[in-house]
């Protein structure tokens, strides 16, 4: 019988995995620029971590969690989202008693919904977390990080930026909105009248196009910030007007889990067509103390590899490929033999380049040749061996040249350039 994937579980064929390796590798540049570190945490995490952090209200918890009794009966389950899982690396291990840290992660999570496209049941983020710092200059700073990495990979994408609050100012404010949206059940979608209740704030971040006029009607807790957060928020936004972020403030933006706090911001873009997020973050404030921490301010976004990953593709061109420079075509089997030296010799040169270990037919070793991308074919045999002279051949214009053996690794190595 044959065995097939996991559905919503994909492979990453060498065709495509090169925009993957173009993300990461920007990332990690550019993240590393600001100052961040990056941190690997496990995909298999107590459940009881998500149900407090994350929230047991929350769809994440309630439907969408691979949860499983391992064979000690602890109740464990592949983690749903990345910041929880920092966060008790960074409570564990006490990375607060060094001060401010700067952190960020990239690797798979796991959520059982419906696959959709960009959108899977194993997925991959990329994301940071700044923690011990609750002046919103760091806001400002990982937004314009955020906006810098999008912008250095080409993607055009729109930022809307929001405050959903703190405990001072936000109580008061879900009790009215709740009520309001209580009067309007009738005409709002059965998601929405769902959470009314258990999380009233994801009511106005619905997309069913019935909702959206009775949403756009709703009262916007922007309105009414306390003193402090409506400060917070003045100092962000002045923030990126003095670095020269473009944003648009959006009263209906929030958060769908349950401890952010104050600054929220999505980034978007409609070059899949319909305008979707591709990253999107917070602060966090309260989340530290309520895994179990010292009170620890923190703020920190996420964004889906999958997501960017067809917004590369749809932008044109082929992903990005290492391909060879030279291919190593054998007459023979003392060129064949041959050839694996001279290849360990220019790879040790910093040079790719590859051979066809089978070898065979000159012909059929052209072709490989073209078909990996080479740029240039040496070939080999016991007449070149004698010689001590190569035949070099471009494989774009098919121009034959000599080169002495001796002189290979000093014409491909990047410093003879």
């Amino acid at each position: 019988m044959k065995i097939t994937g996991v559905k919503g579980m994909n492979d990453l064929l060498p065709a495509e995995v090169g925009r993957w390796q173009q993300m990461e590798a920007t990332a990690r540049e550019l993240f590393g620029l600001y100052g961040y570190r990056e941190v690997r945490t496990p995909v298999v995490e107590h459940h009881a971590l998500f149900a407090r952090g994350v929230g047991t209200d929350t769809d994440i918890v309630q439907k969408e969690m691979y949860a499983f009794e391992d064979k000690g009966e602890e109740l464990l389950c592949l983690r749903p989202e990345g910041t929880a899982g920092v966060v008790r690396a960074f409570i564990e291990h006490g990375l607060h008693v060094e001060g401010p840290q700067k952190l960020y992660y990239l690797g798979p999570m796991f959520r059982r919904e419906r696959p959709q496209k960009g959108r899977y049941r194993q997925f991959h983020q990329i994301g940071v977390e700044a923690f011990g710092t609750a002046e919103p200059a760091i806001d400002v700073e990982q937004i314009a990080m955020l906006d810098d990495y999008l912008a250095r990979l080409g993607v055009k994408a729109a930022l809307k930026l929001n405050s959903v609050g703190d405990a001072a100012c936000r109580p008061a404010y879900l009790a009215d909105l709740r009520a309001w949206l209580g009067e309007r059940r009738a005409e709002l979608c059965d998601d929405c009248n769902g959470r009314i209740e258990r999380n009233p704030l994801r009511v106005l971040d619905c997309k069913v196009p019935t909702c959206q006029p009775v949403l756009a009607r709703a009262p916007r807790l922007l309105e009414r910030l306390c003193p402090a957060c409506d400060a917070h928020h003045r100092a962000v936004t002045a923030g990126l007007d003095a670095l020269g972020v473009a944003y648009a403030v959006d009263g209906r933006l929030v958060r769908g889990l349950d401890y952010y706090i104050r600054t929220a911001y999505e980034f978007s873009s409609d070059a899949l067509g319909a305008q979707s997020a591709v990253a999107g973050g917070g602060r966090y404030d309260p989340l530290v103390e309520t895994l179990g921490g010292p009170p620890t301010p923190g703020i920190g976004f996420a964004l889906g590899q999958e997501r960017l990953a067809l917004i590369l593709a749809a932008a044109g061109g082929p992903a990005p490929v290492r391909r060879p420079e030279v291919f190593f075509v054998s007459a023979d089997e003392a060129g064949a033999r041959e050839a694996l030296v001279r290849a360990a010799e220019l790879r040790r040169a910093g040079v790719a380049c590859d051979l066809d270990a089978r070898g065979g037919k000159l012909a059929r070793q052209f072709k490989q040749a073209e078909r990996v991308g080479a740029r240039w074919a040496v070939v080999l045999g016991a007449a070149e061996l004698a010689s001590g002279q190569a035949k070099l051949k471009d494989l774009a214009t098919r121009e034959e040249t000599p080169v002495a053996l001796s002189a290979l690794a000093a014409r491909f190595a990047p410093a003879a350039r």
